[in-house]
């Protein structure tokens, strides 16, 4: 596993180009925007969000999370208040375990959160866990997290962003995917194969949960 570079260096091109993609700014807006140090990730929170983005789209014939650097985007988008993640955390929805990671305006320190989460479920360090168990422990997490009518949790946006910055790659977009620029014709009924993949053409044939 390789070791994350620092945040302060402010170099995540890719992370930056990806963000502003989906923000729709010039990418040097985003690259320039000062984050407060405050806000900044430690090298190992860089390092569990890269492994939770691998976990969550896996490597398998096409890149997996850690290799297009989800995870990096991921912290960018959340710094950012992608995806209202910096909106103040409704009342009904803050619990002791949340509570302790609200901002003075409200809002909700992600990162924070699923490490300290990550860490709990993991009886300690959960990066030192195995990668059998980390998948066993983020999978309870995110089934407890997408159960139909559970409560709010964060790791809904969090893994919402993850999957909104591989896809919006190159590799995510017309790898993991398939890409037509304009399709020759329309066909209304077509056979589905085992190994089809949906179209990164048409966001409405893919499932974010």
């Amino acid at each position: 596993m390789t070791t994350a570079a620092p945040w302060g260096r402010r170099d995540f091109l890719g992370a930056a180009a990806l963000l502003a993609l989906c923000v729709g700014v010039p990418v040097a807006t985003v690259q320039l925007t000062r984050v407060a140090d405050d806000e900044a990730p430690t090298d190992r929170q860089r390092t569990i969000m890269a492994e939770v983005a691998d976990l969550v789209i896996p490597r398998t014939d096409t890149p997996g999370g850690r290799d297009v650097g989800a995870g990096d985007f991921a912290i960018l988008a959340l710094a950012h208040g992608l995806s209202a993640t910096r909106a103040p955390v409704a009342s009904g929805a803050i619990t002791p375990a949340i509570a302790t990671f609200l901002r003075p305006d409200g809002s909700l320190r992600h990162v924070d959160w699923l490490e300290r989460t990550l860490d709990q479920a993991g009886r300690g360090d959960f990066m030192r866990r195995s990668l059998s168990e980390r998948a066993e422990i983020l999978a309870a997490i995110d089934a407890t997290a997408m159960a139909r009518g559970a409560p709010w949790l964060p790791w809904v946006a969090i893994k919402g962003l993850i999957l909104t910055g591989y896809y919006t790659t190159e590799a995510g977009g017309s790898q993991e995917l398939r890409y037509q620029l304009v399709p020759g014709r329309f066909d209304p009924d077509l056979p589905l194969l085992a190994d089809d993949r949906a179209w990164s053409s048409d966001w409405t044939a893919v499932e974010f949960g």
